[in-house]
Order: structure tokens, then C-alpha cells, then sequence
């Protein structure tokens, strides 16, 4: 089989790259400029609560007033780490365009984390500012002593008073500091995973985050324009929910449906309330819908429907559209690529499995398992050659399946505090997954290198949940792996090997995982097992448990 490469036309867009991020800065420059173009247009909805763009940009200025100082610079030496515990209500958009608009870097966390989740995040962040939820904060109250960086902790209730009192809580702590964020300064810590180990924060600086909005916005036609009403369910602490849904917005100048607990019929009504015109969900969501709707009304005002974080079953993405009359659109996309790599709103048709073509502006490389390309598609500069590639030919059968490996203004600087695992000097980033491409220059997801198991669109690896159930004294050892869910795309299996005389049962093991771990990382289903399959070295063979 030839190997293929598909020439992207991408130099406008890497010049609108350059010039939005030298213009705007940061999404908290794209806050001010909506505020000034049109003040009284609505920014973001919640719960019968508008807050406009006048109103929105007049707090953040407030709260970046009083955050621009809290330990600025740390001291680490590097801008304080503002961690933000809140679910989706106005003050986590507040306070996280405030922390860019400081020049400070935000940590959007989980608020739904256990205290030992909570603990590896503030304290490898060395965040020393937190905003919470009141629960969140009184969690973090009992492991004070072990988080020597924290110095500061404000709550905020989500209403219609909080984002004003959460600025003059920070304005009684404030001392002068003129300094500037700068395109190149670390915006976010997201924390993320991979197939083991603790979870790592993937550094995003403003120009990422940035010049994703610039690669979609590259797209025609347009996925979303300054009068578009977006859906925003999901999560921001996520990557997916943060950029593509509450940095979509800001960047837009549009205005965004907050909703902070999903719930099929409610966001049913709330679309159609609103108005809402683009949906950024998860398979989820639509297969919820596709159970609850009959008729295509509520939804009328759906022009866009984008889904991402995990395969989406082809019988729901047709249920959906042929209730509604509006296609599902795939994107793929990872915490480091801030998120979107490639979208079949890139394609020139939708087609069932694929995950489309890349953005514009984003370079991709399939790499085999020799180390040879085997495809490519980007543009190229003039000095660079993609060596042992030919042109794709229109009756060319596609390539062999390989690891997607991506180049772009998009990219993470690495994981944090030292930039490991990043690109490497020719900007290249591995991504862990494999894909093919067919004929026409459309990817289709293989699988995943590693073990990762996606709930909701939530990253959990295997490695944390087995040290966890290895903490209960009942366990010997335990394997994880995922299993299919029709809902939630997949859920956590353990396999226990229980130690000597113990007797425990499933249900105290599951109320051992619900008291240190986030509810979407527990197990769904537990069965006990004499002993696990070894290989020579040792280590579990999940390959044979896939199939118990």
C-alpha cells in the first residue's frame, strides 16, 4: 500500500494565528472586546440569571484587580496558580477569565473530587489561590497542613450576588502589580492522564488556546459567529467544556446556555428557551436525547451539533438526525491539543466513523509501528520535505493504520512544573492513539495505545483506581480495565484477588472507591477472582480478563 500525504492550503490561517494573538492577548481580551462592540447583548445564562457582556467584563476586571496579586509571582518564582473548584455558573467564567486577565494561571478542577484527589492537584499545582464551592472548600480545610503553597480560599454560592462579593473579597487582599500577560505566558494548568500514575497538568499558554478558536474558525462554513446561543453543559473544569464551549464563547462574542448538572428533559427545555443554536455535548447527552425526544420542536433551533471525548454509537448519532434533522458532527481532540485536532466539519461529507479531516492550520502524521509516515496532511514549509510520501491519488485505497502524531500552534508546552513530555523541537507531539485514513483523506479512530478507559468523556486511567482498591487492607490485587455502556460510552471493571481470610463484598469495596474517588472513576462492576493471568514478568494480562 503507498504511503499518502494530502497538502492543506493553511498559510492564512497561521497568519490569523499571529494576528488575533497579537491583537487580543488572551480569551479575557476577547471578553473586553465583546463588551465594548456590543455591551448589552448577553453573555452567559444561568438559571433565569443573564449577565452581559457590560456586566461580565466589569467583573472580570474586578476580580483580576484583586487576583493579580495574590503571590504573583509565587514563590517558585513562576505566576500564582489560581485553582478553580466551581461547577457552571457565572463565577467560574469570572474567575477564570480573571486569572488570565491577572496574568496569573488557572487550574479548573473538579469540584466533585475527593479530599486525595484534591490533595495531588493543589499540591503539585503549588496553587496558592482557591475559589470553591462551599463543600470543596470545606474538604480542602481538613488537609490544610498537607498544602503549603495554599495561602488563600474564597467561596462562591452561585448567586445573584457572588460574582460582586467574590471581587470585593479579593479586593480587601490586593497589592499593586502592573504587570501584563503576555501571548507566550502559561494560561491553564488541565490536569489530565494517561494509562498510569497520578494525573499531570497539561500546560496551555493563551496563544493555544487561542489558535484553536482560529483553526475551527478556518472551517466553512462557520461553526459559530457572535449570534449564536451555545449550549454549555459540559464541565468546564474539562478541556472540551472549558475551550470549545466557554472559550468558543468569549471568542465569538456569543452567548452561552450555562447548565451545571445535565439532565435530558431540563436541557431540552432549556434549548428551546434559549434559543440555543450550537450544542458541544458528549455521546451521552445524545443518547439521552434520542431516548427522550418525539418530535424535532425542541431542538428547532439547533443548527450545529457537535460531538466529542468518545466514540459515538451510529445508531444514535441516526436516531438523533432523524428525529431532528440535524447531523451529529464528530470531533477528535485531546486536553494538550486545546482540544480539536480534526472534525468532520472539515470533511466535505459526513462520514459514519470517521472522525474527519484536520483543522486548518494543524499538521498530522500517521506514524506505523516501524517508525515509518504512512500519511500526512498539512502544509508543509518550503524548507521541509514529508521524506517517502507520495501525493494521494483519487483511487487511492487509504493507508495503514497508524499513531497520530500532531503539529500546531494548538499544542501543550508540556506537562508541568518542566515541560516534559511535550512536543518535541520540531514541534511533533505523539498522541497515544491510531487511526487510518481512506481514500479521501478522512481519519477513522483504531484505538488507544495505552489502556485509557473515557467515561462521559472523562479520562480514567486504571493505574489510580487499582492503587486505591489496593489501599483497602481486604484486597490482595486488582486489575481495571474498561467494559462497554450504552450510555456512557464506557464504564470501570475491577477484577479483586481477595486477601488472605478476607470476606469483603462488593458493596463495601464500591463504598471504599465513593469515599476516594470522583463518582465517574469508580466501578461499575466488581467481580472476585481467585488470581489474576501474569505474564513471565509478571505483569497482569488484561488482554485475557477483556474477554471473562
Amino acid at each position: 500500500m503507498p504511503r499518502i500525504f494530502v497538502v492543506w492550503k493553511t498559510p492564512v490561517v497561521l497568519d490569523a494565528i499571529a494576528a488575533d494573538v497579537a491583537e487580543y492577548a488572551t480569551l479575557a481580551g476577547y471578553v473586553q472586546r465583546a463588551a465594548r462592540r456590543h455591551p448589552d447583548r448577553p453573555a452567559l445564562r444561568h438559571n433565569g440569571r443573564t449577565l452581559t457582556w457590560s456586566e461580565l467584563d466589569s467583573q472580570v476586571d474586578s476580580v483580576a484587580g484583586g487576583l493579580r496579586n495574590l503571590g504573583a509571582p509565587d514563590s517558585d518564582g513562576r505566576p500564582a496558580r489560581v485553582a478553580i473548584a466551581l461547577p457552571n455558573i457565572p463565577e467560574f467564567a469570572v474567575s477564570f477569565f480573571g486569572a488570565m486577565r491577572a496574568g496569573l494561571v488557572a487550574v479548573p478542577v473538579n469540584p466533585g473530587y475527593t479530599p486525595r484527589e484534591l490533595r495531588h492537584v493543589l499540591a503539585d499545582s503549588g496553587a496558592s489561590v482557591l475559589i470553591a464551592t462551599d463543600a470543596v472548600a470545606a474538604a480542602v480545610a481538613g488537609i490544610g497542613s498537607e498544602l503549603g503553597s495554599l495561602r488563600w480560599a474564597y467561596t462562591c454560592s452561585g448567586n445573584e450576588d457572588a460574582g460582586r462579593a467574590l471581587a470585593r473579597a479579593l479586593a480587601r487582599d490586593a497589592a499593586p502589580n502592573p504587570r501584563l500577560p503576555a501571548a507566550s505566558d502559561l494560561a491553564v494548568l488541565l490536569y489530565t492522564s494517561g494509562t498510569e500514575g497520578a494525573p499531570k497538568g497539561a500546560m496551555l499558554t493563551h496563544r493555544a488556546l487561542i489558535a484553536n478558536h482560529v483553526q475551527l474558525a478556518a472551517v466553512e462554513p462557520a461553526i459559530m459567529d457572535g449570534s449564536d446561543v451555545a449550549l454549555l453543559g459540559l464541565p468546564m473544569f474539562h478541556a472540551y467544556g472549558l475551550n470549545s464551549g466557554l472559550g468558543a464563547v468569549a471568542y465569538h462574542g456569543a452567548c452561552g446556555v450555562l447548565t451545571d448538572r445535565f439532565d435530558a428533559e431540563e436541557s431540552l427545555r432549556l434549548i428551546a428557551e434559549a434559543g440555543v443554536s450550537v450544542v458541544v455535548g458528549v455521546p451521552s447527552m445524545y443518547t439521552l436525547w434520542a431516548a427522550s425526544l418525539t418530535s424535532a420542536a425542541p431542538m428547532s433551533s439547533i443548527r450545529i451539533a457537535v460531538c466529542g471525548a468518545a466514540p459515538l454509537e451510529t445508531v444514535t448519532a441516526r436516531k438523533f438526525a432523524a428525529i431532528t434533522g440535524v447531523d451529529v458532527h464528530i470531533g477528535y481532540g485531546l486536553t494538550e491539543t486545546a482540544p480539536v485536532v480534526s472534525s468532520t466539519l472539515a470533511a466535505p461529507t459526513l462520514k459514519t466513523g470517521s472522525i474527519g479531516r484536520p483543522l486548518p492550520g494543524i499538521e498530522v502524521r500517521l506514524v506505523s509501528s516501524t517508525g515509518d509516515d504512512v500519511w500526512y496532511a498539512g502544509s508543509p514549509s518550503e524548507d521541509e520535505e514529508v521524506a517517502g510520501l507520495e501525493h494521494e491519488s483519487p483511487d487511492s485505497p487509504g493507508s495503514d493504520p497508524g499513531e497520530i502524531v500532531v503539529r500546531g500552534d494548538n499544542l501543550f508546552s508540556g506537562y508541568w512544573p518542566d515541560g516534559r513530555g511535550g512536543p518535541g523541537e520540531d514541534g511533533w507531539w505523539a498522541t497515544g492513539d491510531v487511526a487510518y485514513a481512506d481514500g479521501d483523506g478522512d481519519l477513522f479512530l483504531v484505538d488507544r495505545i495505552g489502556e485509557l478507559i473515557i467515561v462521559n468523556g472523562f479520562n480514567v486511567y486504571p493505574y489510580e483506581v487499582e492503587l486505591v482498591l489496593g489501599m483497602h487492607p481486604g484486597v490482595a490485587e486488582s486489575a481495571v480495565l474498561g467494559a462497554p455502556d450504552p450510555v456512557r460510552g464506557q464504564t470501570v471493571r475491577a477484577f479483586v484477588v481477595r486477601a488472605a481470610g478476607s470476606t469483603v463484598d462488593e458493596a463495601e469495596l464500591a463504598r471504599h472507591c465513593e469515599r476516594n474517588l470522583a463518582r465517574f472513576k469508580c466501578p461499575t462492576q466488581i467481580s472476585f477472582v481467585p488470581e489474576l493471568p501474569h505474564s513471565a514478568i509478571g505483569k497482569v494480562r488484561k488482554v485475557v480478563l477483556r474477554d471473562v
